[in-house]
């Protein structure tokens, strides 16, 4: 085929147009859910994230929000960045799937250069298309491109690293080819600032370049992957923490030996790093020009700036340090005239941009230092910057051995107590509190200590680690454990427990953690995905499925008999497994390829590079992970690497499919025909994919995460304080506060953040429009390690003011103190009302951190500044203050008048106005629009809150107005995008007490089809498949029972006959 580069370069670019504008088409117009608000905030103001930061994303975002025409567009611009990031994505994937395919056709083929037959420039050009076409249109792929978060751009340095050791595959045996491995090794150092998944290409590109410089051997190939897995392990556990931590020993010596300012031993090493690392890339670059081995300066200069840069300090550890050191020095003398001085050469500038790439997460600390209004974690220094990076907020995972979910702590008599016994980390150490006349210095704020848990408890590879109730109960469901008996003594008493077996920790491995949180995402990907609805193991959620009726009715049940709003799902897609077929037929031809007939197997080699990348980012991460159940959103965009290698596999399925055709047919042109037709009938695979995917992966035209977000803060009065807690209560409000200045006079409080240190000094501080929140506690009593849980013993016996209570807790007389801790004195603690009436809290034995600051607010802030809590986080939240709660739309106010009845009121008045007048509903009501299943949760909260409303209004009598609410809420919210539920019957009762009968038979016969078919789809179910399914059946059985109610109660008798029958059939079924 002549011009072959010229097609594969042009054919590639065709893709890539077909991929930018299918995301760009598609992507969000603003924010999203979870993650992005926070995400594309950071970016516009240079914020800093949450761990472990993605600083290189953020440069990324804030430039392409340069291109915006207003706040409003900045959203755009960033998701824009993953579109086209996503689109990169593909146009690699192309370029890749050629150059490997290129590799197996012939052994003559090593270059674009050469010849190839018309009928294999086909072949490969329609896998390369075929394959970077599937990988386009894949479910989890096309998610992460529409939206501004890291995964798009990760996944792009994935494919470009991967294409790059391709590249240099290709011109490795001329002079300089090197270059293609340091950029290579760059381009992993500015990708640890978007995310770490990319490092694991690290073992495919190291087995890239043994089969390249050597002879195949499984052997060879052992030692390769197990050098490739070092060279991982010096990246991540060497100089990603290693760097920070030897600036934190410099620090140390420098600031509390020498008495030096903050900041002095970080400058020093930072210099002496950059001035070892051009020394050992000039000694050994010296030694190359002279043509000598290895001199003893070119050895020590290697090993300093190895060491430098934190490569010998595995796990931040000195001892393995110091030995990796001592041994990378016996060997270089002892081999230093069999070692090429090229190889320190290239390994030490690897290493130097490695860190020149890493040296993104500057942007983090020197942000975090200008006191940023997002400033996660506050990494304002090497030891918070290295807490940071470490992730360690989010506790540690056990990974090869470790205990059980219900392992008791091991516990040590002291006196007369029992003491848990816990081993003593690494200390940590902040700042010290600025005090006029005194040096800087830091000091030790705690250990990171962990418990140590009974060895009769403990396992090698333990699955099952989490003792969290609603976890354990998973556990025992997935793996049916029975466990085996253990007594022990506790403390003195004899006890007894059913440990889980080693057999029933790998059932749930394999059963949840391999196949519901791996294959169950592969599957959707390439066989079909029955909805979008997050799954816990359901057979109406989230499972797989493949558009075959005998295959998905046997697994599932009869998929026709589903109920309408499931059925209709737009997240409903099937490929008939042809995907899957696709890449399973690459995968064979692949492995078992020969070249020329030859000996030795190109297919092994080939193979070999592919599957490690598709086990290592699939697979291996799921070992990693070691993931609990009940994750709060689907995982599916974590293992997109592997899906992306897969699509390497679908690509070569056309080339085998014509490769076998090719078997029989001789005539170049009947080849030729036979290529053509191949590629045209196998583009129908990602057109499948495509006609599929588009209603659930169009986003256009949606505003619901930046309206809903809104929404909250609309919902306060003039520079409030709006506590609220998860991701999709947080972040939409902080994207509206830092990227649009929507209401920037309220400040959004995250009671789970308001637990450490670092959140509450940046709370006391004044961010726009919003005043400092009304914090009295000082910087020394909240530092890490103090106050975080406090007990309550109740001495008083009497109530207490909760000033009080807190100076008592701060005072240094040591009769305040129980074992030296601070302790609250009772369990009755109060703030004023205006009429100096008290208000209580709850009761409790104890208050965490987070408790006590919203009381210390409440107390310090005097009723001055309005306060709400979200409606969206649970009333465990509300510190007993239920009663005294005003709903005003997506928000309570703290009020300091009790309800009569100890329930929370509804301001009428102002909530009226907010929903009706203010609010944005980020245009639900579009015939068509997509709404996910998070999207259609928020929505369902807004008509909760219309139902409250309407409620309320027509409590006090004002008819006229609980109409209007109910018909707007219907407007704004119809039941054809968002289906009827339990609330929307709720809504219809009103309906029928002002006499629209009509507009409440709407709705109540919309609910009751959906129970019956809910039910019609349980009766059709196998015993065993029902039995699973009763929670389900039950609550629509709840359901059905309200309308029939209500029917009789407003005299529907039609529609109470037809709907009783089914009730009555569908009840003696269950």
């Amino acid at each position: 085929m002549k011009n072959f580069k010229l097609w594969n370069v042009l054919l590639g670019w065709v893709v890539f147009a077909i991929a930018a504008a299918t995301y760009l088409l598609t992507m969000e117009p603003t924010a999203s859910f979870w993650d992005c608000g926070e995400f594309i905030a950071s970016a516009f103001k240079l914020d800093v994230g949450h761990p472990p930061g993605a600083p290189f994303f953020m440069l990324m975002g804030r430039f392409f929000s340069l291109f915006a025409a207003d706040t409003t567009q900045v959203a755009m611009c960033v998701n824009a960045l993953s579109a086209l990031a996503s689109a990169f994505t593909i146009l690699f994937l192309f370029w890749t799937i050629t150059a490997l395919g290129r590799k197996l056709v012939s052994s003559q083929l090593s270059t674009l250069n050469t010849q190839l037959s018309l009928p294999q420039g086909i072949a490969l050009l329609g896998a390369g298309a075929v394959g970077a076409l599937a990988y386009t249109f894949s479910d989890t792929f096309w998610f992460s491109a529409v939206e501004g978060e890291v995964y798009a751009s990760s996944s792009l340095f994935t494919a470009v690293v991967f294409w790059l050791i391709l590249k240099w595959d290709e011109y490795a045996d001329e002079e300089g080819s090197d270059k293609w491995l340091i950029l290579i090794a760059y381009l992993m150092g500015l990708s640890i600032g978007v995310h770490l998944l990319n490092l694991l290409t690290i073992p495919a590109i190291v087995l890239v370049y043994y089969f390249r410089r050597h002879q195949f051997s499984w052997k060879g190939v052992a030692g390769a992957f197990g050098i490739s897995v070092a060279i991982l392990a010096v990246i991540l556990y060497g100089i990603i923490p290693g760097v920070p931590t030897i600036a934190g020993w410099f620090e140390l010596l420098f600031t509390n030996t020498l008495g030096c300012p903050f900041n002095t031993g970080l400058a020093v090493y930072l210099v002496l790093m950059a001035a070892s690392l051009v020394w050992a890339i000039w000694e050994s670059y010296s030694v190359i020009e002279k043509d000598e081995k290895l001199n003893t300066r070119t050895i020590i200069s290697f090993v300093l700036a190895m060491a430098f840069a934190g490569v010998p300090f595995i796990k931040e550890s000195a001892v393995i340090g110091i030995v990796l050191i001592a041994t990378m020095l016996v060997v270089l003398f002892v081999k230093k005239d069999v070692i090429p001085a090229r190889w320190l050469n290239t390994i030490a500038m690897m290493v130097t941009v490695v860190v020149i790439g890493y040296a993104s997460y500057a942007a983090i600390v020197i942000r975090s230092n200008a006191d940023t209004p997002m400033d996660q974690n506050s990494p304002d220094n090497v030891f918070s910057l290295k807490y940071y990076l470490n992730r360690e907020q989010y506790g540690d995972t056990p990974l090869f051995y470790g205990q059980t979910y219900n392992a008791p702590v091991k516990l040590e008599v002291k006196g007369n107590m029992c003491i848990p016994v816990e081993k003593q980390g690494h200390a940590q150490y902040a700042p010290a509190p600025k005090v006029e006349g005194e040096k800087d210095r830091y000091v030790v704020t705690g250990y990171k200590n962990s418990y140590v848990y009974m060895d009769e408890f403990k396992m090698l590879f333990p699955r099952m680690h989490s003792g969290q109730a609603h976890h354990v109960d998973a556990y025992k469901s997935w793996a049916d454990v029975k466990g085996k008996k253990i007594r022990y003594d506790y403390c003195g008493q004899p006890k007894t427990e059913y440990c889980p077996t080693f057999g029933e920790n790998l059932k749930f491995f394999f059963r949840y953690q391999v196949n519901f949180m791996y294959w169950r995402y592969f599957m959707w990907n390439f066989a079909g995905r029955q909805n979008d609805i997050q799954s816990h193991g359901e057979l109406t959620k989230g499972n797989w499925i493949s558009g075959i009726p005998f295959i998905d009715n046997a697994m599932l049940g009869d998929q026709s008999m589903l109920p309408s709003e499931l059925r209709e799902n737009k997240g409903h897609n099937v490929y008939y497994f042809l995907p899957l077929i696709l890449g399973l037929i690459g995968l064979g031809w692949q492995l078992g390829k020969r070249m020329n007939q030859g000996e030795k197997k190109e297919g092994y080699r080939s193979f070999a590079i592919v599957f490690l990348l598709f086990f290592l980012t699939g697979l291996a991460i799921v070992v990693y992970l070691n993931q609990t159940p009940y994750q709060p959103r689907e995982r599916d965009y974590a293992y997109a690497g592997s899906f992306y290698a897969f699509c390497i596999w679908i690509g070569l399925g056309v080339m085998a499919i014509i490769d076998m055709f090719n078997q029989a047919v001789k005539n170049e042109k009947a080849r030729v025909l036979v290529a053509v037709a191949t590629v045209i009938e196998t583009l129908l695979v990602p057109v499948q994919m495509a006609s599929q995917n588009w209603d659930d992966h169009d986003r256009s035209n949606r505003y619901a995460a930046r309206d809903f977000g809104a929404n909250y803060l609309k919902s306060c009065d003039k520079e409030a304080i709006i506590f609220c807690n998860g991701d999709n209560d947080t972040f939409p409000l902080w994207y509206n506060l830092e990227v649009e200045q929507e209401r920037d006079d309220v400040r959004a409080c995250n009671l789970s953040y308001l637990q450490t240190d670092w959140y509450i000094s940046q709370m006391k501080r004044p961010y726009y429009n919003s005043p400092g929140l009304p914090i009295s506690w000082d910087e020394k009593d909240y530092m890490p390690g103090k106050n975080e849980v406090v007990w309550v013993e109740n001495r008083l016996n009497a109530p207490l003011e909760v000033k009080k209570a807190f100076q008592f807790l701060h005072s240094t007389d040591p009769r305040t103190k129980r074992d030296g801790e601070g302790y609250i004195p009772s369990d009755q603690l109060y703030v004023f009302a205006p009429d100096s009436q008290k208000i209580m809290f709850k009761k409790a034995r104890r208050f965490t951190r987070s408790e006590m600051m919203v009381m210390d607010m409440l107390s310090t802030n005097e009723w001055k500044r309005p306060m709400y809590f979200a409606v969206t986080i649970g009333n465990d939240y509300h510190l007993g203050l239920d009663p005294y709660l005003e709903l005003t739309g997506l928000a309570y106010r703290i009020t300091p008048e009790r309800s009569a009845d100890g329930r929370h009121r509804v301001n009428t008045e102002v909530m009226y106005d907010n929903m009706l007048h203010k609010f944005k509903y980020g245009n639900m009501n579009v015939p068509g629009i997509y709404i996910d299943e998070n999207t259609m949760r928020m929505c369902r909260t807004h008509r909760m809150m219309f139902m409250e409303l309407a409620e309320a209004l027509y409590d006090e009598g004002k008819h006229e107005k609980c109409l209007r609410v109910l018909d707007f809420a219907e407007e704004m919210l119809p039941g054809y995008n968002i289906p009827y539920d339990y609330t929307s019957a709720s809504m219809a009762v009103y309906y029928y007490e002002l006499g629209e009968i009509a507009k409440g038979n709407a709705i109540m016969t919309k609910v009751a089809d959906n129970c019956a078919e809910y039910l019609a789809w349980g009766a059709s179910l196998p015993k065993e498949q029902r039995a699973s399914s009763q929670s389900t059946l039950g609550q629509q059985m709840a359901i059905f029972s309200y309308v029939l109610q209500n029917f009789e109660r407003y005299e529907q008798q039609d529609l109470l006959d037809y709907y009783y029958n089914l009730y009555v059939q569908y009840a003696s079924v269950r």
